[in-house]
């Protein structure tokens, strides 16, 4: 289950960092390039959970 968690928080993580990136305000800029970026390893991480298995 860890696996499809992880590949939601990330794609949401990824969402919200690309809506935050399109701001006027360039701290809201690099907080959505960062808030991408951990959506990224996220989704990452629950692919190889599902690759190795939930047990790592």
């Amino acid at each position: 289950m860890g696996e499809l968690t992880d590949k939601i928080k990330g794609n949401l993580n990824e969402l919200a960092g690309k809506v935050k990136q399109h701001s006027d305000n360039a701290d809201t800029q690099a907080e959505g390039a960062a808030q991408e970026a951990k959506g990224k390893a996220q989704q990452l991480g629950g692919k190889i959970k599902g690759a190795l298995g939930d047990d790592i």
